[in-house]
């Protein structure tokens, strides 16, 4: 006689109950928060996901909870991610490696931080006072070298016997050699009415600046009684007449004051003072 069997309907309730009944996030979550609190070996493992972040609790193979996607809201965004063993295990993994590979930074636990808080203030050059003094010098000192050029230059050039006593000519020697510059009236850089001008004014004669006002600076004489120190003129130049057909002029661009032939044909003499 084969044995029969009473199942009890408590039992069979509470196994159809289980079988229909299927775990839930809700569910997960919880247990997984009370058992990462009550057992110590449990970590919990934060990465970057996305814009959000993604915190997985990692439990013993054992009570892992079987594949499941998980929506979740962190730092006020939501992430995507499966809850799975062999994904938290490699994730911890990669973890790891990137702390262990991650340079170390020592810091001193009294170390301070100071930052610069002072402003910072800019001085245009033009501004600069220190910077146009030390401009200002340096023109003074070439102006000065040139004008020592020019007088050792001046002094190998021999005045001639007309030009005796002409206080003209010979302030006129002393800047042989200065570079011929357009608009230029000092030892710096001349051309020929500033010359003539700067020539005039150490004797206390004021010629006007350009040539063609200088035409009219002085009387016209004639070439038969042209003498040292008078000015020779000519369309758009202007010269210091030495004596015996030479004269000093500041050229051409490109040359310098010299003491030369008069080439000019018929310049206008003008006696002035």
């Amino acid at each position: 006689m084969e044995p029969s069997f009473t199942l009890n309907p408590a039992v069979r309730g509470r196994g159809r109950h289980r079988a229909a009944r299927r775990p839930v996030l809700a569910d997960v979550a919880r247990t997984a928060t009370e058992q990462a609190a009550a057992f110590a070996g449990r970590t919990a493992v934060a990465a970057a996901a996305g814009s959000g972040v993604l915190l997985s609790l990692v439990a013993p193979s054992a009570q892992a909870a079987p594949a499941t996607e998980v929506s979740s809201s962190l730092a006020g965004k939501a992430v995507s991610g499966t809850l799975n063993t062999t994904d938290l295990n490699a994730l911890t993994t990669q973890a790891k490696e990137s702390v262990a590979a991650a340079p170390v930074v020592t810091v001193a636990t009294d170390a301070t931080l100071k930052i610069e808080t002072a402003a910072v203030s800019v001085v245009s050059a033009e501004e600069n006072e220190e910077y146009q003094a030390e401009l200002a010098a340096e023109a003074e000192a070439e102006a000065e070298a040139e004008a020592a050029a020019a007088a050792e230059a001046a002094a190998a050039v021999e005045i001639p016997a007309s030009a005796q006593g002409s206080a003209i000519v010979s302030i006129g020697m002393r800047y042989l050699g200065v570079p011929y510059l357009w608009g230029g009236e000092t030892p710096a850089g001349m051309d020929c009415s500033g010359f003539t001008s700067y020539v005039f004014a150490q004797v206390g004669i004021n010629l006007p600046r350009t040539s063609s006002e200088q035409r009219y600076a002085g009387t016209e004489v004639p070439w038969s009684q042209a003498r040292p120190g008078d000015l020779l003129w000519s369309p758009g130049h202007i010269a210091i007449y030495a004596g015996d057909g030479m004269q000093i002029e500041a050229p051409v661009p490109g040359k310098s004051v010299r003491y030369t032939q008069v080439w000019q044909s018929n310049p206008v003499v003008l006696r002035v003072g």
